[in-house]
């Protein structure tokens, strides 16, 4: 069994949390917000582990031993060095502050080259774009006619839009997990082992329970405090739309992209819309909240920058 070095351990521990605590609360942040209060959270980390362990096992039987769904095919396989596992280390630092930082970004940066980098950050930033637009226009026709707050589900309806909301989150789950897999595969060879795959389930698993455990923890505020984001119809949109776009990308090429700018993008147009439709919910009131996202966005990406940088210092002077 091949042995790896001990920087590609730490560096694949630390990015495995890193992506499952981050990143991962886009996809099941608004599931844990809608079904804490009346299902056992056992329930629900036992349903996100089930599809974990799926995806990632369907892509290493079909593949030969890939478990990145062909997103690593124009990222090079490094022998990670120390600095390649600050950039996870630093997501932790960021994410204990509940700042949604790019994982792709920042993990990326310190293994692909500059023109593949460039590439992720171009296709992250239009993600971006399509998800505000197209959340913008379609929550501006949902709002005229839906308002969770006075149009409530009525009592014998809740069990189909639970159902729904179940279904959208499988659905979305398994899309981000083909996106974002990458993000953990890329400390890793490119074929693994049975026992290495073994190792990736474990530990995805078991990070996936604590999440589940704490609620989705601080970078879950995100969610929470935007509209709706508990009710089952408003959590099954966003997956169902969230899902589409990210199928979308994941079709035009095998390039990585943020899946965090995506799901920033999705919130902060629906916010937009719902300013717009609503009288009681003001433009002024909502642009804080989408600037403030934003803002936090351009950070991870100026740190990601940075990371290149020190990265190439660290190589040309023989780190």
């Amino acid at each position: 069994m091949e042995i790896f070095n001990v920087w590609a351990i730490v560096g694949f521990l630390l990015a495995s949390y890193s992506v499952i605590a981050n990143d991962s609360i886009q996809t099941l942040g608004t599931f844990i917000a809608s079904n804490k209060e009346s299902i056992d959270w056992k329930w629900l980390w036992l349903f996100g582990a089930t599809i974990f362990t799926l995806v990632v096992v369907y892509c290493w039987v079909t593949t030969g031993g890939d478990i990145a769904y062909g997103r690593l095919t124009r990222v090079t396989y490094i022998e990670p060095q120390w600095y390649h596992a600050l950039a996870p280390a630093v997501l932790l630092f960021l994410t204990r502050y509940g700042i949604p930082v790019s994982t792709t970004f920042l993990v990326f940066s310190v293994f692909a080259s500059q023109v593949v980098l460039e590439k992720i950050v171009v296709k992250s930033i239009v993600g971006y774009g399509v998800a505000a637009v197209s959340a913008y226009l379609i929550w501006l026709l949902i709002s005229s006619f839906v308002d969770e707050k006075e149009n409530k589900v009525h009592a014998q309806n809740i069990k189909y839009w639970r159902a729904a909301q179940w279904l959208t989150s499988g659905y979305l789950w398994v899309i981000w997990l083909q996106h974002d897999v990458a993000n953990i595969a890329v400390y890793l060879p490119r074929q693994l082992s049975i026992y290495y795959l073994l190792a990736v389930l474990a530990i995805g698993i078991l990070f996936l329970a604590f999440i589940f455990f704490i609620g989705g923890g601080r970078i879950q505020k995100i969610v929470l405090n935007k509209t709706g984001s508990r009710y089952l119809r408003s959590t099954s949109l966003i997956n169902v739309i969230y899902g589409l776009i990210l199928y979308s990308f994941k079709e035009l090429n095998d390039l990585p992209m943020s899946t965090t700018w995506v799901f920033v993008g999705l919130l902060s147009g629906r916010e937009l819309a719902m300013s717009t439709t609503r009288k009681d919910y003001r433009f002024k009131y909502i642009f804080p909240i989408v600037a403030k996202d934003f803002g936090k966005l351009l950070l991870g990406l100026g740190i990601s920058i940075l990371a290149v940088f020190g990265v190439l210092f660290l190589q040309g002077n023989g780190y």
